[in-house]
């Protein structure tokens, strides 16, 4: 018989003391969690349009694409790096516009990840090549990597694939 209970360590108190509980609450506070966004950020798809507004198109070709950006100090995380979710739009809009330069059917993200290697701080010029890595009838896999443009040090990569949106039969 297998049991389902779960052991806890006598050193693991489930209940966080107060110390703790403050000091989450000011992380939080730090960066800015517990702050209203303004009006113009409300708008749909916000996120989007400033990634957009970040990329600049270097190479297009069936199944690759090339991009260049600057990392903005708006875009950095509070350690000063690029952050995650930045990082993650990026890719996505890469990786989805590598599948569009082939597939020209309605598409749908089924799976993404991503590793972050090491960081790129403000101000460093990235490039970002997307590459489909395997493609077939009804799914579409590709890859990014995100490096320095001038040392080329890999900084980040992602994977995604990408699934064609079933016709519906009426």
């Amino acid at each position: 018989m297998v049991s389902t209970s779960r052991t806890t360590s006598s050193t693991e108190d489930p209940i966080p003391s107060s110390s703790t509980i403050s000091q989450t609450h000011s992380f939080l506070k730090y960066i800015g969690i517990t702050s209203n966004l303004p009006e113009s950020y409300l708008k749909h798809d916000v996120y989007s349009d400033l990634i957009r507004g970040l990329l600049q198109v270097n190479h297009i070709e069936r199944g690759q694409v090339t991009c260049t950006f600057t990392v903005k100090p708006q875009f950095c995380n509070i350690y000063g790096s690029l952050h995650g979710g930045a990082i993650a739009a990026i890719a996505e809009l890469v990786m989805e516009a590598c599948v569009k330069s082939v597939v020209e059917k309605d598409l749908f993200l089924g799976e993404f990840a991503t590793s972050y290697i090491s960081a790129a701080g403000v101000n460093a010029e990235l490039e970002v090549g997307g590459v489909i890595v395997r493609q077939g009838r009804n799914v579409t896999v590709t890859s990014v990597e995100f490096r320095i443009k001038e040392t080329k040090k890999l900084v980040y990569t992602a994977r995604a694939t990408f699934y064609n949106v079933p016709v519906a039969n009426l």
